[in-house]
């Protein structure tokens, strides 16, 4: 089960937003018992981009053979 403050994969493209499927959050909520969760994700530099509430099937745990991958977002400045 995820809980608060672990780091997830978001499991879909959430273009409104400039979140693709694979970008890495950190769950900052859990709602109903893990049936929603808000997470927030980031830039490397540390820039929040949007903090979004999703559903439990929109995010997974990080599994331990898994890379990350960097890739440029448009960032509001």
């Amino acid at each position: 089960m995820i809980k608060e403050l672990d780091s997830v994969v978001l499991t879909t493209d959430l273009p409104e937003h400039g979140l693709s499927a694979g970008d890495i959050g950190t769950t900052v909520l859990v709602h109903e018992g893990g049936k929603g969760c808000t997470v927030e994700f980031m830039t490397l530099a540390g820039k929040t981009i949007p903090v979004v509430t999703l559903l439990a099937h929109q995010i997974r745990p990080i599994a331990k053979d898994e890379i990350a991958h960097a890739r440029h977002v448009a960032v509001a400045a």
